[in-house]
């Protein structure tokens, strides 16, 4: 007996660490799971349909969160994305770990979204982001570019710091620093692609966005951006802008490239029910804007084996000039919201291939209801207008083929869509 109690004894000591940090800390499973059907309709093509999640908006994950006292907490997300219908659980989302305070704001420390997507404009102004409706990348009206810097779908910054401030009298910034040699943290952008080898260690990133930006013997990326808030007789301000950073690696200066900077300004109105959102990016010397996520340019497409099956509307030409606008409506009237907005992309003529200007307009129409808090339907049309598309020869850069970008020579492009979507 005494022997059992001494073993329980041990086994309470050794389990004890455990237990208190358990009691500790709290972890939350959230996700989403989303489905569509999507019909696309390419100039020139057959009309395409599938029933999946193409834009890559289902994911599940864990927060984890621990008081430190004092009002500091460390706080952990991971987050793996999957496509409903298609049978793919693989694409690395979010992966951080970082500390957070209510007076002075929170860092984050590993794989982490831009400021340029879920802080200033961005996806914060899109209702239709995460969908095939959605108005970076294939849409044409925002930035959606495979470095992560940009607002595309599934785009991340591999090995990055962030920062969040807290709000003061309605201010508040974010900022985002990596390291110019974070691509070789990265085993997916190693090996040879279109004939040169270590190409990954170049190229803006990879299928489904790995989110790398400058590389190897590049210098240290970044992105900063401000926002202000003000309520006024009933009404809501925000003003929005910000700056972006890539720059050019030892590689791709040798073909010509230069270091990327992007502008970005905006603004929102809300009044009632009724919101009024814009936003306008110029681009210099396009890197990662040159490209696109693969969720972004929904190329996803299973009934297509080609790229053909989606569009970087909003690419610039490599190493080209250019600039982007995007404005919204909406209407929210009961459970429902009703969408209209559209904008344009124009890449100015130029570049390393000396590539002609090329232009896109697009509209998009529809709705959003919500059954619940958690689950909603949506579904709208989407046309896209393309000007003067290039040939697939303008988008190689130095014997490698953007997979993304010869999609652009399909022409105008019909999307209409209907899916459901449920939050936990």
């Amino acid at each position: 007996m005494k022997k059992k109690l001494i073993a329980l004894a041990a086994a309470g000591a050794l389990a004890a660490p455990v237990v208190a940090s358990a009691q500790g800390t709290n972890v939350t499973i959230f996700g989403r799971v989303q489905a569509e059907y999507s019909l696309v309709d390419f100039a020139g093509q057959p009309s395409q349909g599938a029933l999946q999640d193409n834009s890559r908006s289902s994911r599940w994950g864990l927060h984890i969160t621990e008081d430190l006292g004092n009002g500091f907490k460390a706080n952990a997300r991971l987050e793996m994305g999957l496509n409903a219908g298609s049978g793919s659980a693989t694409t690395p989302r979010e992966q951080w770990v970082g500390l957070s305070s209510n007076h002075w704001g929170d860092v984050k420390f590993g794989r982490v979204q831009s400021p340029f997507k879920d802080f200033a404009g961005g996806m914060t102004i899109d209702p239709f982001a995460y969908t095939t409706l959605q108005a970076n990348g294939a849409g044409g009206t925002m930035s959606g570019g495979a470095n992560g810097l940009g607002s595309g779908a599934n785009g991340f910054v591999n090995s990055a710091i962030r920062y969040d401030s807290a709000s003061i009298e309605g201010f508040s910034f974010a900022a985002l620093l990596m390291p110019g040699d974070a691509n070789s943290l990265d085993p997916l952008q190693s090996g040879m692609i279109g004939g040169i080898s270590g190409a990954g260690n170049w190229l803006p990133g990879g299928l489904g966005g790995h989110g790398n930006t400058g590389g190897r013997n590049g210098e240290f990326d970044g992105q900063a951006a401000a926002k202000y808030h003000a309520d006024f007789m009933g009404m809501g301000f925000d003003i929005f802008g910000g700056y972006s950073r890539d720059n050019a690696n030892n590689i791709q200066k040798s073909i010509g490239l230069r270091t990327e900077e992007v502008w970005r300004v905006g603004a929102t109105w809300a009044w009632e029910n009724f919101k009024l959102s814009g936003q306008y990016e110029d681009i210099n010397n396009a890197i990662g804007s040159a490209t696109c996520t693969t969720a972004a340019a929904l190329v996803a497409n299973p009934l297509d084996a080609g790229a053909s099956s989606g569009q970087c509307n909003s690419a610039m030409n490599w190493g080209g000039d250019g600039n982007i606008w995007h404005a919204g409506a909406q209407y929210r009237w009961g459970n429902t919201t009703l969408v209209a907005q559209g904008g344009m992309t124009k890449a100015h003529a130029g570049g390393v291939n000396a590539a002609a200007a090329r232009k896109a307009d697009s509209f998009t129409v529809g709705a959003i209801h919500n059954l619940s808090k958690r689950t909603s339907i949506f579904g709208g049309y989407q046309h896209v207008y393309i000007t003067n598309p290039n040939g697939a020869a303008a988008n190689d850069l130095g014997g490698a083929v953007s997979y993304i970008q010869p999609a652009y020579a399909t022409g105008n492009r019909s999307t209409y869509t209907i899916g459901v979507r449920h939050n936990f």
